[in-house]
C-alpha cells in the first residue's frame, strides 16, 4: 500500500470513528484496526488511537458544563485524580506488555468491547433499575479501576463509565454523561501524555488521524438528529465483531 493511500484510509477510518463517538461511539472499532492493518504495531497502533479519538472528549465535557458546575468540587477534583492515576496506569501497563502479549489480548479486547457495546443498553437499563447509594463506597475504587481499563483499551469506556454511576445512584442521565465525559477526557489525555512520553505514538498517522476524527465529530453532532441511533449501533456491532474475527485468525495463522 502506497503512502497516500495508507494515509486516505487512516483519515477516513478517523472520520468514520469521530461521527460514531459523536452519535453512538464505538470509534475505536475503526481507528485502531486501520492502524494495524497499514503496519503499525498494536501497541503503537493502540497509543495513536488513543490520541486520534481524544480531542473528541473536550467538546463532549463543555457540553455538559452546568450539570458538572452544580457537582461538589471536592467530588470532582478526586474523581479526577482517580481518573488521571487509572489513565496513567494503564497506559503504563501498556507500555510494558510484551509485543507477543499483547498480540494475543487484542482479539479478546476487541471482542469484550464489542459484547459490552452491543449490550450496552440492556446493561443501562439494568443498572437503572438497581440504583445502589450516591455515597456508594466502591464507587472512587471501581472508578479507579475503570480508568486503569480505560488507560489500557478503550474499547467499552464510556459504557462502563455509565453503568458505574447508575449503580452507584446518579438517576439524572445528563449528570451521568456529564461525569463519563469528563474522567474519558482526563484519563485519555493523561494517558496521551504517557505514550507521547514513551515515544509510543505514530505522530504521522496520529496527527491525520485526529484532524479527520475532530472532522468527523463536527459532522456526527449535526447529522445525529437525522440518523438512527439503533442503526448506527447496529453497524458498530458488526464492525467489531468482523474487526474480532479478522485479528482473531491473525491470531491462529
Amino acid at each position: 500500500m502506497d503512502t497516500y493511500s495508507t494515509y486516505t484510509l487512516l483519515a477516513a477510518a478517523a472520520f468514520a470513528a469521530g461521527v460514531l463517538n459523536a452519535i453512538a461511539g464505538g470509534g475505536s472499532f475503526l481507528t485502531f484496526p486501520a492502524l494495524v492493518f497499514t503496519g503499525v504495531p498494536p501497541i503503537v497502533a493502540n497509543a495513536t488511537s488513543a490520541l486520534a479519538v481524544s480531542p473528541g472528549y473536550l467538546g463532549s465535557t463543555l457540553g455538559f458544563r452546568e450539570e458538572l458546575r452544580a457537582l461538589p468540587a471536592r467530588r470532582l477534583k478526586l474523581e479526577m485524580l482517580l481518573s488521571a492515576v487509572g489513565g496513567v496506569a494503564g497506559a503504563l501497563l501498556l507500555l510494558v506488555t510484551p509485543s507477543h502479549l499483547f498480540n494475543g489480548i487484542v482479539p479478546w479486547l476487541l471482542l469484550f468491547a464489542t459484547v459490552l457495546f452491543a449490550a450496552g443498553p440492556w446493561i443501562a437499563r439494568l443498572a437503572a433499575s438497581h440504583p445502589g447509594s450516591e455515597q456508594a463506597r466502591w464507587r472512587n475504587p471501581a472508578l479507579l479501576a475503570v480508568a486503569v481499563y480505560g488507560g489500557y483499551f478503550n474499547g467499552g469506556l464510556g459504557i462502563l463509565l455509565m453503568a458505574l454511576y447508575t449503580v452507584a445512584g446518579e438517576s439524572r442521565l445528563n449528570t451521568v454523561n456529564a461525569l463519563k465525559n469528563l474522567n474519558s477526557l482526563v484519563l485519555s489525555w493523561l494517558s496521551v501524555v504517557a505514550f507521547v512520553l514513551a515515544g509510543a505514538i505514530a505522530w504521522k498517522a496520529g496527527l491525520v488521524m485526529m484532524v479527520a476524527a475532530t472532522a468527523g465529530g463536527f459532522f456526527g453532532a449535526r447529522w445525529s438528529k437525522r440518523l438512527p441511533v439503533a442503526w448506527v449501533r447496529a453497524g458498530v456491532v458488526v464492525v467489531g465483531l468482523l474487526m474480532s474475527a479478522v485479528f482473531f485468525s491473525r491470531l491462529a495463522g
